[in-house]
């Protein structure tokens, strides 16, 4: 069976490379043309392509973990010229993963918006869908200028998503989030410039050659582009102090569209590992390692940051967007230390803390709604919060063991209703995954981080070592402070409120992405070995710089042979 599908993989190959980016823009096309009122079937070819999206995503993935050499590469020329002239889409382990955790967040989202959120503005499905172009595109790029496009593609998407639904404090937020990714995409433009008119090509492989032999005259300018490159990846993963517009506007936006906003920090830590290990790795002469200590110490900052905002946070929606910062400055910290064995940790927490952080954001949704079930309420302002009742401790007349109701009456043998359980039971595991407790996939990430951080007994650990591993314990101990709160008050605080009424594909996505991360626990050791072959591809990037110089265009007649061929037939 798994033959089959490698033979028939490679019998599409490279051209399935391209796939999942022409997917979702021809399936936003035909979406405009179907209308506005057709519903259903808009639904029906999102969720279609949706799920080819995530099929294609996986057959991608069989075949980089399958492939005859121990890092199989795809490469694809969309205009039929060789790199670094031409446009290339590039194919490896990472790219690959990264193309399936877009699949299954997008999948999760479209479902849970088909209750009722893709109704709640125009063109939902057409944003959704133009939004995993973008993201797809930022995967699979192999320069630095198609980056730049498939980036603003992601962004423009995301401004509407993130307004869809209106609402003033989502026209407020998306105001400063549009300010700030604006400005990230001039730096981006001055950054690529500055390097392009050092080295001549903006190509990343061809960039990873010909980095060594720059001029030390020259390099610092390259230095200076590269830093300010890095500066619009950094705003966009939410390094601190970069990181103020994230929190208000990931918690303004509707529940699918945050869902998928949790890939957009990923894109910038992709990014960042991509640079660090292709341009700057070992082989890049004086430049080899060029930002790491700030990657290291910025991601501290942020994790930090994040952890404290959790600690403050009291809605669920911003413990949650918090919790985004410091998933992103985890992942940061790691690559910063540029290390293989961490970096492999980092990769296995990857996924697993998105989907953690994309289920959260839908169970807010739903948490919120039990609170409120009045679908046209406006969300309650910021610093209206629920103060936790007390007078249940103060009660000295019942027994210890006496259970009580929200009337204070003895409550034996009542059964908790069915939606109310699921979003408990739910939110139990997101607490464990995003807290990183065992036994579940966010502590087997995290302990292969920290266990890679102290390396081998015999080995001199390093300060910055230990300061991240505490600061890591420290943050997983305070988001389970703050979730814990949260689910009190959610959950055990006695108010007068009926249980609430979920649909069925509202429950679907939230019992799929807590599967997978399931699947990661029961399948550690198997994930595991395909992050350690991913990094070590990764730190050992002349297999990459290879393919991607040495794929050639397919042969084509030329005008000049056409021309022959015309005056050859016309001679007697």
């Amino acid at each position: 069976m798994n033959a089959t599908i490698h033979a028939f993989t490679q019998s599409l190959m490279p051209h399935l490379v391209v796939v999942p980016i022409l997917l979702p823009l021809l399936t936003a096309c035909l979406l405009l043309l179907l209308g506005d009122r057709r519903h259903r079937r808009k639904t029906g070819l999102a969720a279609l392509a949706t799920v080819t999206n995530l099929v294609v995503a996986w057959l991608l993935l069989r075949w980089v973990r399958q492939g005859d050499q121990p890092s199989a590469y795809g490469v694809y020329l969309p205009s039929n010229w060789e790199a670094p002239f031409g446009i290339v889409l590039v194919l490896d382990r990472l790219s690959a993963l990264m193309l399936l955790v877009t699949g299954v967040v997008a999948l999760a989202a479209l479902l849970f918006s088909v209750a009722r959120w893709h109704k709640a503005g125009a063109h939902f499905y057409v944003l959704m869908q133009i939004q995993i172009m973008g993201i797809n595109g930022a995967f699979l790029t192999g320069d630095l200028f198609n980056l730049f496009v498939f980036f603003e593609v992601m962004l423009a998407a995301s401004y509407g998503l993130l307004l869809h639904g209106s609402g003033p404090s989502r026209v407020k937020s998306g105001l400063h989030y549009l300010t700030i990714n604006l400005a990230a995409s001039s730096l981006f433009l001055v950054g690529a410039a500055l390097i392009y008119g050092v080295t001549g090509t903006l190509n990343m492989a061809d960039l990873a050659a010909k980095i060594p032999r720059v001029a030390a005259a020259d390099r610092p300018l390259l230095h200076a582009g590269c830093a300010i490159l890095a500066v619009a990846f950094l705003a966009k993963a939410a390094m601190w102090p970069l990181n103020f517009w994230l929190v208000p506007a990931y918690s303004s936006a509707g529940a699918p569209s945050a869902a998928v906003f949790a890939l957009l920090t990923k894109v910038g830590i992709y990014v960042l590992l991509r640079q660090s290990t292709l341009l700057f790795s070992p082989a890049a002469g004086p430049s080899a390692g060029f930002g790491s200590a700030w990657l290291l110490w910025g991601g501290m900052a942020t994790l930090a940051f994040g952890a404290l905002g959790m600690m403050a946070s009291q809605r669920p929606t911003r413990l949650v967007g918090f919790a985004v910062i410091v998933s992103s400055g985890t992942l940061m910290a790691m690559v910063g230390l540029n290390r293989p064995e961490v970096t492999a940790g980092a990769l296995y927490y990857l996924p697993v803390s998105t989907f953690a952080v994309a289920c959260f954001f839908l169970l807010a949704e739903l948490m919120d709604r039990s609170r409120n079930p009045d679908p046209d309420a406006q969300r309650a302002p910021e610093d209206e919060e629920d103060h936790l009742p007390f007078a249940l401790a103060e009660q000295e007349l019942l027994d210890d063991d006496t259970n009580l109701d929200e009337d204070e009456e003895a409550l034996i043998g009542r059964p908790i209703p069915a939606a109310t359980a699921m979003l408990g039971l739910g939110f139990i595991i997101c607490t464990l995954l995003v807290a990183g407790l065992p036994p579940l996939s966010g502590f087997i990430g995290k302990f292969a981080m920290l266990s890679a951080l102290l390396g081998e007994p015999s080995q001199h650990v390093p300060l910055a070592n230990w300061i991240l591993m505490g600061i890591v314990v420290g943050s997983g101990l305070l988001a389970l402070v703050a979730l814990s709160r949260v689910g009190i008050r959610f959950f055990w605080t006695p108010v007068e409120r009926s249980a609430p009424v979920l649909r069925t594909v509202e429950a679907l996505p939230i019992v799929i992405l807590i599967t997978i991360c399931v699947a990661f626990t029961v399948r550690a050791e198997a994930a595991m070995s395909y992050a350690r072959a991913t990094v070590a591809s990764l730190y050992q990037p002349a297999a990459y710089i290879r393919a991607v110089l040495s794929e050639k265009p397919l042969p084509t007649p030329t005008n000049a042979n056409r021309l022959k061929q015309s005056v050859s037939r016309r001679q007697p």
